[in-house]
């Protein structure tokens, strides 16, 4: 799916705190509107035009996980080579099952090459979670750090906090972020702006208003999904 509308000059936008866009989301998700479908579809969008020839997706439990598996199956479809690395015991059923028929294959931690990939793409955590990274997913991303591999994170990078802009060592640095509905003020403060490096910001129709930002941050693109 083609979205169909991009401004690429940098602009300024306002910034929201994690609550403030769970109860935007809240309508249209009660209402049925598809927002996972249309994240996933402006993600692989952003994947494609990376021209990747190899791809390790980082598939965490929640609904990042679930955007990074649908646009996982959209990127495999086309042929390129694409392996899920889960690193939760729980994942998004449906999208996996998408992915795994459109041909990307599940690998584990410990048969991963970090050198063998040049776009990994980081869906581990949104913006529900809090603190470091543990477990898998702190293992995958301490492997991953030392490689040169570009990383796109799903809506943040992973262990940064989307309110306070926090962050311990153990987060991938991104070269771009897309992030989805509205600016997550955390990509603003304090480590957001080096971990989240460029940002794309899709606009999905979310009901925020201006004049209830938490601030404000520059993205280098807007699209609308």
């Amino acid at each position: 799916m083609m979205l169909s509308y991009v401004d690429r000059m940098a602009t300024t936008v306002p910034t929201f705190t994690a609550s403030q866009v769970r109860a935007a989301e809240a309508p249209l998700l009660a209402a049925g509107i598809p927002l996972m479908r249309r994240a996933a579809d402006a993600l692989a969008e952003v994947i494609a035009e990376h021209a990747p020839t190899r791809m390790l997706v980082l598939a965490g439990a929640g609904d990042n996980g679930g955007d990074a598996l649908f646009a996982a199956a959209s990127i495999a479809a086309s042929g390129i080579q694409v392996d899920i690395l889960h690193t939760s015991d729980r994942v998004h059923d449906e999208a996996l099952r998408a992915a795994t028929d459109a041909g990307a294959t599940s690998v584990r931690l410990e048969e991963t090459d970090p050198a063998a990939y040049d776009l990994v793409i980081d869906g581990i955590l949104g913006i529900g979670a809090r603190g470091a990274l543990r477990g898998t997913a702190r293992d995958a991303v301490t492997a991953l750090l030392p490689a040169s591999s570009r990383v796109i994170a799903v809506d943040l990078p992973s262990g940064l906090d989307p309110d306070t802009g926090e962050a311990d060592d153990i987060v991938l640095p991104a070269t771009t972020t897309i992030t989805f509905g509205a600016v997550k003020v955390g990509l603003a403060r304090r480590e957001g702006p080096r971990l989240s490096s460029r940002i794309v910001f899709v606009e999905l129709g979310l009901s925020l208003q201006a004049a209830d930002a938490a601030g404000e941050a520059s993205v280098d693109e807007v699209r609308r999904g």
